[in-house]
């Protein structure tokens, strides 16, 4: 995709969201520990998105990064045990 055909969004369009996404989220993650950008393919969203969402999951201790980083240098993210009961 050229840059001339991304829109960015407004950043606090895209925090508002965040209360939607997190269930979409959780469905990916629980399928086992994803990278931000395994996430956004997953739910078809910009990687800058979705690393907004995940941050303010992650702050909410919903989420955690796994011990290591990928091969490509990004962090997995697993459920916690908040993330797993509350919803």
């Amino acid at each position: 995709m050229s840059q001339q055909n991304v829109v960015v969004r407004d950043t606090r369009e895209v925090v508002r969201e965040e209360m939607v996404m997190r269930e979409k989220i959780v469905k990916v993650i629980m399928e086992g520990p994803k990278t931000i950008p395994e996430i956004a393919e997953a739910l078809g969203c910009p990687t800058y998105e979705t690393m907004y969402w995940v941050m303010g999951m992650r702050r909410y201790n919903y989420i955690a990064e796994t011990e290591e980083a990928a091969e490509e240098g990004y962090y997995r993210y697993a459920l916690t045990e908040k993330g797993r009961t509350e919803r």
